[in-house]
């Protein structure tokens, strides 16, 4: 077992430069590109206008940390006004105009905290410091200058009950006290909480009230397969927007009755992908869906919104251009673009003033003509379904015998979307062909695509992912003898499986926090998992009805048929993948004599998050492709 430990020094990076870019025998005309550039925290990112349209405040790096810095509309200086320096904050926003509220975990335990300071950076305070516990936001309280709704596990584990939560000194505030099975709280446009959605574990049903003084009365209960899930209130508060898949395939917007449990209309659907994200107002109005093709679009039913995002695309022609933030009066706007070659920009848009200013690139030294194409492609499964996918090739050469990293997403109830993927640009300038696909058991792609992973995890889901593989061989793109399969989360159970099952199809394997026994990974299901067991049960196996199978599944019990080199990376505080099954697992490889590299970080947890660790990966990734599939690789040196 090579536990792989790298030190990059100042030397290593200058190196990295240097000999990279000359290091191009293999596609003269595409520079090498440093990895570090690829992996490295943006310049500034997750910008967010304060409700009075006056401040903006955005993540910024310090000490290797993204950090939250705040600076006047129209003014250079910044403040930076947190002091991270063990973990990038990710997620934060304007409580109000004198407070900035943000979500932090320690070292990856994924037990999130919420934290609340000033714009000036003053009275920084955690607000929930509570040991063991997490925490999510139910409701931001937008018209409520000192309080928000949350949801937290303090009182028991494994449910979470709703609080009012003063910002300002941390007092909770208990306003809804779950009795077990609720999994989610929404409140209406006065934020008052008046649905629970609850499960046993594999019917759901949402409870309603009246107000506060009521209580939750059932409107409706399905099984877990037939959705029904709250988005919000409808501007009267009587009525509910929804998406639903009862009586349909595909999930659609509707409009539902929840006093009489029952749907009043179907607002907005697609024949071919599900609907399912809205975009409201600040007036609580509903002005557009957002839907997946291979691409996001966009329906709009405010006609002044859509003339503003038809306006803003004419003025950044040839990009995605996403508004991402406003404005208490929806007159002043934070714009992002992006596209599959380029990360794309950060703009502040003035609609009165007519007034378009960027504020930052996210990456500039990652430059679009060096990037590939990320193109939509279909295939057929072997009996019959048809696959959607991506395949990305590097620049420049011919589409003919390629090296391949065939790259399946976690989840695996999500989907792969178009985009700029640093993994997917920094593997195709490394001169690889990239394949990703949407397998049978992807969301949105209706209710029986979905259902047809269920308990086929090791089984058709890896046939899917095969599949395509043979794709590329047929189409004469991929050089049989050269294909590496590489996943994170649930793409690193299918790596493994991948090498069970399809054992001649690959040269060598990478699972990055992959399962690779499903009975560990199923007795780790925390806490607050517990009221969807059941569900989960259902979707991959019952430990004890299912064992036979599970076993089948599980690589843990199939390393006989693992032919191929393994890489296997995973952080130390990982709550999905033990360690010591780790561990337990490569002993295994290796005494079947099978070549393990273990890339392991104590202070990381499901995925790597810190830049210097990520960094680090993707120089050993990047080593062990090159020497598995000869691709091309930078001079920089890494110490086992």
């Amino acid at each position: 077992m090579n536990i792989i430990r790298i030190k990059f020094v100042q030397l290593s990076l200058i190196l990295s430069l240097i000999g990279g870019l000359g290091c191009t025998s293999q596609n003269p005309k595409v520079p090498l590109i440093p990895i570090e550039d690829f992996f490295k925290n943006p310049v500034k990112d997750k910008f967010r206008i304060s409700p009075s349209g006056e401040k903006l405040a955005f993540l910024k790096s310090w000490e290797n940390r993204m950090n939250i810095f705040v600076q006047n509309i129209g003014g250079e200086k910044t403040a930076r006004i947190t002091n991270s320096a063990e973990r990038d904050i990710k997620y934060f926003f304007w409580a109000n105009d004198n407070r900035i509220v943000y979500l932090q975990d320690s070292n990856g335990d994924e037990n999130y905290h919420l934290f609340a300071v000033d714009p000036d950076g003053s009275h920084h305070k955690d607000l929930t410091p509570f040991k063991n516990t997490t925490v999510k936001v139910i409701d931001e309280l937008r018209d409520s200058e000192n309080e928000m709704i949350i949801s937290l596990n303090k009182r028991k584990k494994t449910i979470f009950d709703a609080y009012r939560l003063n910002i300002k000194t941390g007092e909770l505030k208990l306003t809804a006290k779950n009795p077990g099975k609720v999994t989610r709280w929404m409140t209406d446009n006065k934020g008052i909480i008046r649905i629970a959605v609850i499960t046993d574990g594999v019917n759901m049903g949402i409870l309603y009230r009246d107000n506060e003084n009521e209580e939750f009365k059932p409107t409706i209960v399905t099984d877990f397969k037939n959705e029904l899930t709250p988005l919000f209130f409808t501007p009267d508060n009587k009525n509910i927007y929804a998406c639903s898949n009862i009586g349909r395939d595909k999930c659609a917007i509707i409009k539902y009755d929840v006093t009489k449990g029952r749907e009043v209309e179907e607002v907005y659907s697609h024949p071919d992908v599900d609907v399912w994200n809205l975009i409201r107002s600040n007036r609580n109005e509903l002005v557009g869906v957002v839907y997946t093709t291979w691409k996001k679009q966009i329906h709009f039913f405010d006609e002044d919104r859509k003339i503003l995002q038809k306006k803003l695309e004419r003025q950044l022609a040839n990009l995605e251009v996403v508004i991402v933030n406003a404005d208490d009066k929806e007159k002043k706007f934070i714009v992002r673009t992006f596209s599959d070659k380029n990360l794309g920009a950060f703009y502040y848009y003035d609609e009165e003033k007519k007034y378009l200013e960027k504020l930052s690139d996210v990456s500039p030294w990652l430059k679009a003509e060096n990037m590939a194409h990320m193109k939509p492609i279909t295939y057929k499964s072997r009996d019959g379904k048809t696959i959607n996918g991506y395949l990305t090739l590097p620049r420049n050469v011919k589409a003919e015998n390629l090296p391949v990293v065939i790259n399946p997403h976690g989840g695996p109830w999500t989907r792969d979307y178009w985009g700029f993927n640093k993994e997917v640009q920094f593997l195709a300038n490394r001169g690889y062909a990239v394949l990703q696909m949407n397998y049978r058991g992807s969301t949105g792609y209706g209710k029986d695509f979905w259902q047809a992973g269920f308990k086929e995890w090791g089984g058709t889901i890896q046939n899917d992912i095969a599949d395509g593989v043979n794709w590329l061989i047929k189409q004469s793109i991929a050089d049989p003898k050269r294909i590496a399969i590489y996943g994170s989360s649930f793409g690193g159970y299918a790596a493994l499986a991948g090498l069970v099952n399809y054992p001649e199809l690959y040269a060598c394997g990478v699972s990055k926090s992959g399962i690779h026994n499903i009975f560990a990974f199923l007795n780790s299901i925390p806490p607050y998992w517990q009221p969807l067991k059941e569900m989960i049960y259902e979707m991959v196996g019952d430990p004890v009805k299912d064992s036979s199978s599970l076993k089948l599944m599980s690589p843990f019990f199939n390393i006989d048929k693992i032919k191929d080199p393994v890489l296997i990376a995973q952080g130390g505080n990982d709550p999905k993948v033990p360690v010591d099954t780790t561990i337990q697992f490569i002993k295994k490889l290796e005494e079947n004599g099978i070549s393990v590299d273990y890339f392991y970080k104590e202070k990381e947890g499901h995925g790597f998050k810190n830049e210097e660790n990520k960094i680090e990966f993707y120089g050993v990734l990047e080593s062990f492709l090159a020497k598995h599939l000869l691709g091309r690789k930078s001079n920089l040196t890494h110490k086992n």
